[in-house]
């Protein structure tokens, strides 16, 4: 057999395939224009069972495995939720097609692809404003010179990062939206670096959190701290020393013209950060969006305080997906808890539990409400 011609007749095959993603892609707009008009969900998980349920049938027929059809449908499913929230976000708040975005770090940091993928998926062009920390990415959206900021809020590895939560309790910044992305921890050098003679790794102090246990294998090596991934790639880069090595992403790694020489630092298998945008005004989220409400509150040193705080939540039917506290700037031993409700703020169980939490509490201020981007594969019974 000519293999040749066999990889060619995948490459078609590959092609056709895009081409049939690319037109299943542009009739779920459709079934959102359809929801627009209805007021209907975005998300029938009955309608995604029964879906899968037919797909595993006729793949069985064409012999395909269920759990491969399975995997690839829900990810296929995933991304046309997602597609269609963001075109019914972006018809209820109008924006320019060119949006100012500023980040932590230059291309290629952890934060430039979050913003460069959160953008991608609404048909959005973005002008690049790489900051050197993340007061500056806030800074420069209160200021005008960004439409939006992203700022990664927390890790499945690391967990929180704090010194983002310390600045939404000082800005007036609005959160209007949230992407999770898999991060890929690569360890990078110079093309053809003896990993031998590696006697320094750059990194940012969360990625060397996040990739402790691969980094103890390390004896003798020196860890630097960057303010970012983008600057621990330039360091290396800009060195030409085969001796120096940094943590990042594959992709950064390309543009940076340095080798994946380890992959899959990480704690954990599964290492995610989830990242939040944040503008100048609050955007409305449509009532078809799955949507999430941040808030702040300080409920007072009392007994049962918290708990009474939170039993407003529960006795309104409402879902905390989020809990967690930072001390209070000038008050020792005080703590301001930082809540993600699933629900829209316009919501009427959203807007009674406001309502109830304000005489209990000392203060509560709402950060923001945004379409939520945490899609639930559907699984088949």
């Amino acid at each position: 057999m000519d293999l040749n011609k066999i990889r060619t007749d995948i490459n078609q095959v590959d092609s056709d395939l895009l081409a049939l993603l690319a037109r299943r892609r542009q009739l779920t707009l459709n079934v959102a224009r359809s929801k627009e008009i209805d007021l209907k969900p975005v998300r029938d998980q009955e309608r995604e069972q029964q879906l899968l349920e037919k797909l595993v049938a006729l793949g069985k027929e064409q012999g395909l495995d269920a759990q491969y059809v399975v995997r690839l449908f829900q990810t296929i499913i995933e991304d046309s939720v997602l597609r269609q929230q963001a075109w019914l976000q972006g018809r209820q708040n109008t924006s320019q097609d060119l949006v100012r975005v500023a980040y932590l770090g230059a291309r290629g940091s952890y934060s430039h692809i979050a913003a460069q993928g959160y953008f991608a998926r609404r048909d959005k062009s973005i002008v690049e404003l790489g900051c050197p920390d993340f007061h500056e990415v806030v800074q420069a959206v209160e200021q005008g010179n960004a439409d939006y900021g992203i700022l990664p809020i927390e890790n499945t590895s690391s967990g929180s990062i704090n010194e983002v939560y310390d600045l939404l309790q000082q800005t007036h910044l609005q959160i209007v939206g949230e992407t999770t992305e898999t991060i890929g921890h690569c360890l990078l050098t110079l093309p053809g670096a003896d990993l031998e003679a590696i006697d320094t790794i750059y990194a940012h102090p969360q990625v060397i959190s996040q990739c402790s246990n691969h980094l103890r294998g390390y004896s003798g090596v020196k860890l630097e701290y960057c303010a970012s991934s983008a600057h621990a790639m330039a360091q290396v880069a800009n060195s030409q020393d085969p001796t120096k090595a940094a943590i990042a992403s594959k992709a950064g790694g390309d543009l940076y013209g340095l080798e994946v020489r380890r992959a899959k630092l990480a704690n954990q298998a599964e290492n995610e950060s989830r990242f939040i945008l944040v503008a100048r005004k609050a955007k409305e989220v449509p009532v078809q969006v799955p949507a999430k409400t941040t808030l702040i509150m300080a409920t007072g040193q009392r007994a049962g305080a918290l708990v009474d705080a939170l039993l407003v939540l529960k006795n309104n039917g409402l879902i905390m997906s989020k809990l967690t506290s930072r001390p209070i700037p000038g008050n020792p031993w005080e703590e301001m808890f930082y809540l993600d409700v699933e629900a829209n703020l316009s919501s009427e169980a959203m807007q009674q539990a406001l309502s109830e939490l304000v005489p209990i509490t000392r203060f509560v201020k709402v950060l923001g409400c945004y379409q939520s981007e945490r899609i639930l594969p559907t699984e088949l019974e």
